[in-house]
């Protein structure tokens, strides 16, 4: 890795499970997920949000003593697809549909990021490498991480789960901050949104998880997940019966 730039600090960084770190930005409250494995090597999930926070994360990272071998995208908005030289020249992986999306929105995705945290290497932007085809894990020699691609949010979504730490990294769904934000282009958004929870909710149960970690948002345990969940649905069943919501996110600051 790189040196980052002169006067950048550290971002903190938090455990929340086992060898899982998380480090929340300002912008957006936008979550960045680090998985260590013993030996130091770690993958980056969703570096964000301005040059400054993904260089002082970058710079977190090697004050640990950790290298960075791997990153990855749960999907192609723009503030999923940064990343910066500091972080290291490495495959950053994506589901295959997300490679693919992001590769065409490439142009547009820089002009957002001009816009909201100008500055980045826009030629890093979206530069994903597609996972192997039939590939359900992530193709690393840390620890194990299943890849659950799904809709709802974005075509090809991927939430990740951690089977040993127990931990459901849910890229932008299951947001203690943000309501359920469709994907405006899909022709049944809502179906698809609600398919994307029920394999979410399946996956979590299977591995009995413990922590889930939004793209924005707070870290919660597993009693939160279970009311993200159930709030998530009734989010979506009022909106589709065309009644007045009561979700509290709706109250909070717009952050975007």
């Amino acid at each position: 890795m790189t040196a980052s730039a002169p006067g950048v600090h550290a971002r903190p960084l938090t455990e929340v499970a086992p060898g899982v770190w998380t480090s929340v930005a300002e912008t957006w409250t936008s979550v960045t997920t680090v998985v260590v494995a013993p030996d130091g090597a770690c993958l980056v999930v969703d570096p964000g949000i301005t040059l400054a926070e993904v260089e002082s994360l970058a710079l977190a990272v090697h004050e640990h003593g950790w290298r960075v071998v791997a990153g990855f995208s749960t999907h192609a908005h723009w503030d999923h697809l940064l990343w910066a030289s500091s972080l290291g020249d490495v495959p950053r992986w994506a589901t295959a549909r997300t490679a693919s999306l992001a590769a065409s929105l490439r142009t547009a995705a820089a002009a957002e990021a001009e816009v909201v945290a100008p500055g980045h290497d826009l030629e890093l932007l979206g530069r994903l490498t597609p996972l192997p085809d039939g590939a359900a894990t992530v193709p690393w020699d840390g620890p194990q991480i299943l890849v659950v691609d799904h809709d709802g949010h974005s075509r090809g979504h991927a939430a990740l789960v951690l089977p040993a730490a127990r931990v459901l990294v849910a890229g932008d769904m299951l947001s203690d901050r943000e309501i359920p934000l469709l994907d405006v282009d899909a022709a049944d958004a809502v179906a698809d949104y609600r398919a994307g929870l029920d394999r979410l909710e399946t996956v979590a149960r299977a591995h009995d998880v413990a922590v889930v970690v939004p793209g924005h948002g707070h870290v919660g345990d597993a009693a939160e997940l279970a009311r993200r969940f159930a709030a998530d649905r009734t989010y979506l069943d009022d909106l589709v019966d065309g009644r007045r919501s009561a979700d509290p996110r709706l109250a909070l600051p717009a952050e975007r």
